[in-house]
């Protein structure tokens, strides 16, 4: 097994090959642009990594690793038109830096080269990424709109919430490993639980990302601290204040997140006041070693060597206690 950085180094290398020049330019480059931006490219790691936990070469889920890293970067195309951001990953956005056509195309563009990849594969695995595949897009596109439908409804619960971050992210992560296990031919019984695995550790690791939205370090977060409160997003954070808190704190809360007149600088803090007082903001880090250890519990039951379990497990650690 290799580490995580080398699995990065490879996966970067092919993705050169991918984005190279094309015409019509105004098509490809707006591709080549938002692939190349950077990112955590944690989706194809994981594809790559599982992979070799089965046993099969990293190198020979290549084409699948790429074909999820390229659906996730169209979805934040799309994604950032519907949000209308201006920014991603602290450059400028596809449809800001070109158009909202050329956003809209490009992102479509991409669907359909992250279908094609999977044409590298013999029938069986083809058949079978593009299943998985054709399922995961879809609820990716259900979670953004339960994402989307939250945005106007003050009676979202947290089961709904859990629900909407399942589809909107953990889905992908899912079907990132069971992709490794596909192509590295593992029984069905590993293939799904190894898809468990990954979609507990998602619904953890964007559960950690709320906690950090907030309370993360500015220098090393890549994001704004505090966005996701200057936007009124109902996360799990929010949620956990009002089911936990008092009713003066629920009442503050509602009040601090409508207030279009405070400081977004005061904003932040007065809402991070609230959730660390109510309880939410531990209830929310109990939360994420919680799916992470629901995770841990599935790697029991894979055939796998021990060695090759640990460093799941490893990774999964080091998910839970990331500070980017």
């Amino acid at each position: 097994m290799q580490h995580i950085e080398l699995y990065q180094d490879t996966f970067l290398k092919y993705l050169e090959t991918f984005t190279e020049s094309k015409e019509p330019k105004n098509l490809y480059n707006p591709i080549n642009y938002i692939l190349q931006l950077g990112g955590k490219r944690l989706r194809p790691i994981l594809t790559l990594m599982t992979a070799e936990v089965f046993g099969e070469d990293a190198q020979k889920a290549m084409d699948a690793a790429l074909s999820i890293e390229v659906f996730h970067n169209f979805s934040l195309v799309h994604d950032d038109i519907m949000d209308d951001a201006p920014l991603r990953r602290g450059e400028e956005t596809v449809h800001e830096k070109w158009n909202l056509n050329t956003g809209i195309l490009s992102g479509d563009a991409m669907l359909i080269m992250a279908y094609q990849l999977f044409e590298n594969y013999e029938a069986e695995t083809f058949q079978a990424l593009a299943k998985l595949f054709s399922k995961t897009a879809l609820e990716v596109c259900e979670g953004q709109q339960y994402d989307i439908d939250f945005e106007t409804r003050d009676d979202v619960t947290i089961i709904e919430y859990l629900k909407m971050i399942e589809y909107k992210t953990a889905v992908l992560v899912g079907a990132a490993m069971k992709m490794g296990a596909i192509v590295a031919k593992a029984s069905n019984e590993d293939q799904n639980s190894i898809y468990e695995f990954g979609r507990l550790l998602g619904i953890a690791f964007q559960l950690q990302d709320d906690y950090l939205d907030a309370f993360g370090n500015p220098e090393t977060f890549g994001k704004q601290v505090g966005g996701d409160i200057i936007e009124n997003k109902k996360t799990y954070l929010v949620l956990k204040t009002l089911e936990l808190g008092s009713k003066e704190a629920q009442s503050n809360l509602t009040k601090l997140m409508s207030n279009s007149e405070l400081s977004n600088d005061n904003k932040v803090e007065s809402v991070k006041e609230l959730f660390t007082n109510s309880g939410a903001a531990k209830a929310t880090q109990d939360a994420v070693k919680a799916y992470t250890n629901k995770a841990f519990k599935v790697l029991e039951g894979l055939d796998i060597p021990e060695d090759k379990k640990q460093l799941l497990r490893v990774f999964g650690e080091q998910l839970m206690t990331r500070r980017v």
